[in-house]
C-alpha cells in the first residue's frame, strides 16, 4: 500500500467543497487525513493492517468545525477507491464505515470475507 494525496469534491447543498485527502501508511497502521483549504482542523480515518491484503477500518472522526461537509464520507470513499486500485480488502470495524458499506452494496467486493 502506498501513501499519497488526492482532492475529493464534496457537495453541501449546491456548492462543491474541495477536500484534500492524504494517506500516511506505516508497517502496521495507517491514517487518512482530510482537510478543507483555509481550515486548521482535519478529519481522519484510522486503520490497522491485518496481513498483507486486509485493513481494518477502526475509526472515523471529524471535528465539530468541519462537520456537515461530507468529509467522513469522502474519507471512506478514498479508502474504498484505494482498496479497488491496490487489491486489498477492508474490515469495516468502525460503525460509520460499516453503515456506508451497508448503503453501498457495490462495495462488497472490497469487504474482507467473513467479516
Amino acid at each position: 500500500m502506498s501513501s499519497g494525496s488526492s482532492n475529493a469534491p464534496a457537495h453541501r447543498g449546491r456548492t462543491a467543497i474541495e477536500i484534500d485527502i492524504t494517506r500516511n501508511d506505516s508497517w502496521l497502521r495507517g491514517r487518512y487525513e482530510a482537510r478543507i483549504p483555509g481550515k486548521d482542523a482535519a478529519g481522519e480515518l484510522t486503520y490497522r493492517k491485518q496481513g498483507v491484503d486486509v485493513v481494518v477500518a477502526e475509526h472515523t472522526g471529524v471535528p465539530e468545525a468541519l462537520r456537515g461537509n461530507g468529509i467522513a464520507t469522502a474519507l471512506v470513499e478514498r479508502l474504498v477507491a484505494d482498496a479497488r486500485e491496490e487489491g486489498f480488502r477492508i474490515v469495516p470495524r468502525c460503525p460509520f464505515v460499516r453503515a456506508l458499506f451497508e448503503k453501498n452494496p457495490d462495495w462488497a467486493p472490497v469487504m474482507a470475507a467473513g467479516r
